[in-house]
């Protein structure tokens, strides 16, 4: 296990921003993950998990406590069962997944992060969500001091939601298992309408997983969504926002805002979201309310590709995004009424 002291954090995040530790810690098997995290409890040290930093906002100061760098690595495939130590590199397994011929998680490629953060945020995209396909989460249970195994309803997901992201206290990942789909090298049915465009087919149809893990890849670098270090339109957390659930009466309000500000000839964007629940889209709302691609002259901006993203040019701090955040969430609100709320998991800082 390998330990350093007032270690540089920017680096271990998609940001490049953040401030040090007082000390980080790279564990590499789930003994020395559960070892840093009894010792960091039982003398009360504050501690940080990292995993891939894709969904980090550190403060410029930095963090006070034992960072803790989960650095394990496993892949295991048992016919369609798929098993992820929480450091593997998520678009590898994916990858690896689809050379295999296995259906489910195609459509979630190109996702920056780690395997074990990939349950806490129900991570999804391009009409997939990991919660469709988990089967189990082992976890490391700080408050009973002991490794335990929850199944997929024990788990509570809901959008961008889960048991681990209510409780991010408590419970430490460790492991992931999947159960995947053997379509005879065909993806999953396709419920994305814009993937279903791009590959020539309707939404419902399965097409070579190769394919489909190409046109999500495409699609996401077109949005400036595949790290790539040489373009700073990557320097991101990926979306910033979630999109909004309102209630009817709430998108009843946010319709009629709509019309107020734009007119009545454009019509927001609308999809079920659960009985009297309506979500709505958190890239539309940021451009309509002015915010578009691009926007800002500062060191942080809005990408050039993607709205949802907002993207360190370089030289930012955290202060800059976050200033950029603030005047966004402001701006749709003045415009909206809707307050935004970001994805990311902020360390020693608030919007």
């Amino acid at each position: 296990m390998q330990e350093l002291h007032d270690a540089p954090l920017a680096p271990l995040t998609t940001l490049r921003l953040g401030g040090p530790a007082t000390r980080l810690v790279t564990a590499t098997t789930d003994a020395e993950v559960i070892d840093a995290v009894h010792e960091a409890d039982s003398t009360g040290t504050p501690l940080l998990l990292i995993g891939g930093g894709s969904n980090l906002v550190i403060s410029d100061k930095g963090f006070d406590g034992t960072a803790l760098r989960i650095a394990t690595r496993g892949f295991e495939l048992t016919g369609t069962r798929l098993e992820l130590a929480a450091g593997e590199v998520w678009t590898d397994a994916v990858a690896r997944t689809v050379e295999a011929g296995l259906a489910g998680i195609e459509c979630l490629a190109g996702i920056p992060g780690s395997a074990g953060a990939t349950p806490i945020q129900n991570v999804g995209a391009y009409g997939q969500e990991v919660s469709s396909t988990i089967t189990e989460v082992i976890a490391y249970d700080r408050r009973a001091g002991e490794t335990v195994t929850l199944t997929n309803a024990e788990c509570a997901f809901s959008y961008r939601h889960s048991r681990f992201k209510a409780a991010p206290e408590r419970y430490v990942v460790l492991r992931v298992r999947f159960e995947l789909e053997d379509a005879g090298g065909l993806s999953a049915p396709l419920k994305y309408a814009e993937t279903a465009r791009a590959l020539g087919v309707e939404p419902g149809d399965r097409v070579p997983l190769g394919d489909a893990r190409e046109a999500v890849l495409k699609l996401r670098a077109g949005k400036g969504m595949v790290l790539d270090p040489e373009d700073h339109d990557t320097w991101s957390a990926g979306s910033f926002f979630t999109n909004p659930i309102l209630t009817d009466a709430g998108f009843a309000a946010f319709h009629a805002r709509v019309r107020e500000r734009l007119g009545d000839g454009l019509e927001p964007p609308a999809y079920p979201a659960g009985e009297g629940h309506t979500k709505t889209s958190a890239a539309w709302l940021i451009d309509k309310a002015g915010f578009t691609k691009g926007y800002g002259t500062g060191p942080a901006r809005i990408s050039t590709k993607h709205t949802l993203a907002l993207t360190n040019r370089g030289d930012a701090t955290t202060e800059d995004l976050l200033a950029l955040a603030r005047e966004v969430v402001a701006g749709v609100h003045e415009a909206f009424g809707i307050t935004l709320v970001n994805e990311p998991v902020t360390v020693g800082v608030s919007l």
